[in-house]
């Protein structure tokens, strides 16, 4: 079985990688926003 160590490096691993695509995902609609505002205008 894994220590308790190893989990809550797994822990905080997943929780850094769900923050990074929360923002990612963000940046990346407003950039389509942005793309999208030029192209209409």
């Amino acid at each position: 079985m894994t220590s308790g160590q190893d989990i809550k490096s797994a822990q905080e691993t997943y929780n850094g990688f769900v923050k990074a695509a929360f923002w990612g995902t963000g940046f990346c609609a407003l950039v389509v926003i942005f793309v999208v505002g030029l192209i209409a205008s």
